[in-house]
């Protein structure tokens, strides 16, 4: 099943402040939290039949909190419309929170059964709705658990997550330990950060939304994180006149290419061309000259002198700095010429790892660091970008997040609040 994109929200919540949110939204709207349970619980069961309309036995497994809450309405309602319905609940000696109490009870009364965590699963299973872990999780999943989410994983039936994949964070989308890898996940009021960033794309499987008819509250909250769609993007790129050309649509100047990284400076002229650039020059090496201008005709190509780049930085109306620039003196020249000037600038690749040993904070340049980069800017390890790289959105100018994700990360200078 293909979920309508256009569904799926803009706006992105962190999990704390959707907890808080729905207590004050059901409030506002005369609304119980057990009725947003039964609403994600019928949300979720809607899902699954849409997807898996043959599936004649589930398998649901019930966590110790509200997301199994979701869970046991999942179950009752397969249970309704004669579906075979297998339940797992995990054990605890705390009491469950009263709105999961109160889903539990309701499959019970409707003839459930409730099966410890620990039974051999029915051969007949043929899909699992994972209904363990929510949003709340800060750490990797206990043992028991994780013995659960690698049961699931490796078998056959396709698997629906509730809310959110179990184990995946859902303020960083990081994976501590066992992750539910599922086929459809189904969240709830907004999206999670961790849905969008870190592993998700790897665990997430088709993404679906549901806002529990909070439609009109959500209306009047204001979030600080946005989600990008490729179709909202593509309206920055205005329709041009049709007695425009080139001369109307901009100067940019690429700068890179040491040897044996035409490759590298060749791409990038190359994206610019494709994304609407009017006049593109690229300073190289001079033996870098001949093969893009085979390659690609529409690009100005020049030896990168101090002359010529001088002139450049004049003419240009923005700048990039990086791709293939290489470590040594001629890269290092070249950037110590470019940072002094206060024309829009991007910077990649080894403009990063040079800025890296000399940092000097600006406005007025973007930054595209793959988390090994980033790690270097920041003077971290690699696997603390990856933990939380919105919290790692901290550095100067404008960041955008290569890697892992459709979402990028965009914060001048602050951390995201």
């Amino acid at each position: 099943m293909k979920k309508n994109p256009v569904s799926i929200p803009h706006t992105v919540w962190y999990a704390d402040d959707i907890r808080r949110g729905e207590r004050e939204a059901a409030d506002v709207l005369g609304l119980t939290l057990y009725e947003l349970m039964l609403r994600a619980g019928e949300a979720a069961f809607q899902v699954c039949r849409s997807a898996y309309p043959d599936a004649r036995h589930w398998l649901v497994l019930c966590g110790h909190g509200n997301n199994g809450g979701d869970g046991y309405v999942v179950a009752r309602l397969a249970k309704a419309v004669g579906i075979e319905v297998t339940l797992l609940a995990q054990e605890s000696d705390k009491p469950l929170p009263e709105e999961a109490a109160l889903a539990r009870e309701a499959w019970l009364n409707a003839g459930g059964e409730i099966h410890a965590s620990n039974i051999v699963w029915p051969e007949s299973v043929d899909l699992i709705v994972d209904a363990l872990l929510g949003t709340g999780l800060r750490q990797a999943p206990r043992e028991s658990i994780s013995q659960l989410i690698d049961h699931a994983n490796s078998h056959p039936a396709p698997i629906v997550a509730v809310d959110i994949p179990s184990g995946l964070l859902a303020e960083t989308g990081a994976t501590p330990g066992a992750v539910i890898n599922a086929d459809h996940t189904i969240t709830f009021i907004a999206l999670k950060p961790g849905l969008l960033t870190g592993k998700a794309r790897d665990v997430t499987g088709q993404l679906h939304f549901d806002s529990l008819g909070l439609d009109s509250w959500l209306a009047g909250q204001e979030t600080k994180i946005q989600r990008f769609s490729a179709e909202q993007l593509s309206h920055w790129l205005k329709p041009r006149r049709p007695t425009s050309h080139k001369g109307d649509h901009g100067r940019l100047v690429i700068i890179g290419g040491d040897h044996g990284t035409a490759g590298a400076i060749r791409m990038t002229g190359e994206a610019a061309l494709r994304a609407g650039a009017g006049l593109v020059r690229v300073l190289t090496r001079s033996e870098n000259i001949a093969p893009l201008l085979t390659a690609r005709p529409e690009l100005m190509v020049h030896e990168l002198t101090m002359d010529s780049l001088t002139e450049s930085l004049e003419w240009a109306d923005v700048v990039v700095i990086g791709p293939g620039l290489g470590q040594q003196e001629w890269g290092k020249k070249a950037l110590q010429k470019v940072e002094n000037f206060r024309k829009p600038m991007l910077w990649d690749a080894d403009a990063l790892n040079l800025l890296a040993i000399n940092p000097d904070k600006r406005h007025n340049r973007v930054i595209t660091p793959h988390p090994g980069e980033a790690a270097r800017l920041l003077g971290c390890s690699v696997a603390e970008i990856e933990s939380d790289r919105l919290h790692c959105a901290k550095t100067s100018g404008t960041t955008l997040w290569r890697r892992s994700g459709a979402e990028r990360c965009r914060n001048r200078g602050r951390r995201p609040s």
